[in-house]
C-alpha cells in the first residue's frame, strides 16, 4: 500500500489514503481540499526521495485539543497560580496519494511554448519589455528607488512594464515613473 511523508505546519507525518489525523490548525476552511508538501513517497518498491507525486487532503473540521493545565506554586509564600490552554487543531483526511505529475506537466508544455513562439515572431521588442531586468524581480518597494540610480532609460522602462503587468505595486510604479521622468528631463 503506498504511503507518503508530508509536512503540515512544520511537522512531518506518514500518511496513507483514507487516513485521518489531527494537525496544527490549517488556513483552509472546513470541507476544502489542499495539497501539503510531499517529502517522500514509498510503498511498492524503492522509496522516492524527490517525489513529483501530489497528496490531496480534505479539512474535515477544526477542533480544540485536550485542555492542558499549568500550575505554579511557591512554598511558604502562599503563591499559587493556575492557567491552561487548548491547542487549535484541524482534523484532515488524506483523500489520495497521486501518481507523478510529470505527465500533466509534459502535456502542458507544448501548449505553453506555441504561443510564446508566435508572440516572439511579430514583435520581439514587446517580449523584451515584459521581462524584468535580472536583478529587479526580488526587490522590495523600499529598495527600488536606490536600484534606479545609474540605470539606463530602456532598463527602467522594461522594469516599469514588468511591474505594471505583474506586481502593480503603487510605490514601485511611482519610483520607476519618477526615475524615468528624471532621465527624460536630463536627455532633453
Amino acid at each position: 500500500m503506498p504511503y507518503a511523508i508530508i509536512t503540515v505546519g512544520g511537522k512531518q507525518y506518514r500518511v496513507q489514503e483514507g487516513q485521518t489525523l489531527l494537525v496544527d490548525r490549517v488556513k483552509s476552511d472546513e470541507g476544502a481540499t489542499f495539497q501539503p508538501q510531499v517529502l517522500m513517497v514509498g510503498g511498492d518498491g524503492q522509496p522516492d526521495l524527490s517525489p513529483t507525486a501530489t497528496v490531496t487532503a480534505r479539512v474535515v473540521g477544526h477542533v480544540l485539543g485536550e485542555k492542558i493545565r499549568i500550575g505554579k506554586y511557591k512554598p511558604k509564600s502562599g503563591y499559587k497560580k493556575h492557567t491552561g490552554y487548548r491547542s487549535r487543531l484541524s482534523r484532515i483526511a488524506i483523500e489520495s496519494i497521486g501518481a507523478s505529475t510529470t505527465k500533466s506537466r509534459a502535456a502542458a508544455k507544448p501548449k505553453a511554448e506555441a504561443p510564446k513562439e508566435a508572440a516572439k515572431a511579430p514583435a520581439p521588442a514587446a517580449a523584451a519589455e515584459t521581462t524584468a531586468p535580472t536583478d529587479y524581480e526580488g526587490l522590495k518597494v523600499s529598495e527600488i528607488a536606490d536600484w534606479t540610480k545609474g540605470r539606463h532609460l530602456p532598463t527602467l522602462e522594461a522594469a516599469l512594464a514588468y511591474e505594471q503587468e505583474h506586481g502593480a505595486r503603487k510605490g514601485a510604479i511611482a519610483a520607476l515613473e519618477a526615475a524615468i521622468a528624471k532621465r527624460t528631463e536630463g536627455d532633453s
